[in-house]
């Protein structure tokens, strides 16, 4: 199992590219052409906390202006990599966790029961993995993947999400659009139906932040 490429190694490889070239974040926006904030620490999350990633073109851009070559900029992102703290997480299989014991009334993680699994050090203190089994998730996410929720993580339209009902019905699924009264999740599987469930059936709602495939 390997872990996709994180925001913090991605933001810490275009500090260090810069650093090498003796430039700071604005001045490797700069030079690249783009507008002088671009790069700025402060505009890599939303005022919300969502991450803001750098795009393709921009990285691209930056590889151009310093003449540095993609595995140059691929050795800093492995550098960074190596050098991420990582901690455990508690872990358990999505169908066991639509059983009693495992989750509090908010979504985080309590009891006993629970593996445990080590994740980058940019997942927030409350997440956690869960082991996604069927195939309603697929072709995004297969049977047998580790994805790291946090119920503590806002939420928006477009999110992929793990919602437990109060019937204990657990499933990962596309948040299409909430209400006061309604949730509506959308399967990424065609085969498998969309759902609207009514707020109070739903125990609750946490966001999928990465996934270990």
């Amino acid at each position: 199992m390997t872990d996709i490429l994180s925001h913090a190694q991605i933001w810490a490889a275009l500090d260090a590219l810069g650093e090498r070239y003796g430039l700071t974040p604005s001045g490797l926006a700069r030079k690249a052409g783009l507008d002088p904030t671009t790069f700025n620490r402060s505009k890599r999350e939303t005022p919300e906390g969502r991450q803001r990633w750098p795009s393709t073109e921009s990285i691209a851009k930056v590889l151009q202006a310093t003449g540095a070559s993609l595995d140059e900029f691929m050795a800093l992102v492995s550098a960074n990599s190596a050098a991420t703290r990582r901690h455990t997480r508690p872990l358990i299989g999505l169908a066991q966790a639509g059983e009693g014991g495992f989750f509090d009334d908010a979504g985080f993680a309590v009891g006993a029961g629970w593996d445990e699994i080590d994740v980058l050090a940019d997942a927030d203190e409350h997440s956690y993995a869960l082991e996604i089994s069927g195939d309603s998730m697929a072709p995004l996410y297969r049977d047998g993947d580790i994805v790291i929720v946090s119920p503590a993580a806002p939420i928006r339209r477009g999110d992929r999400v793990v919602v437990k009902t109060i019937a204990g019905e657990i499933m990962a699924k596309e948040l299409k659009r909430q209400t006061a009264r309604l949730i509506e999740l959308r399967s990424i599987n065609p085969a498998f139906a969309d759902r609207v469930i009514p707020r109070e059936e739903v125990s609750w709602m946490a966001r999928i932040l990465w996934a270990s495939q």
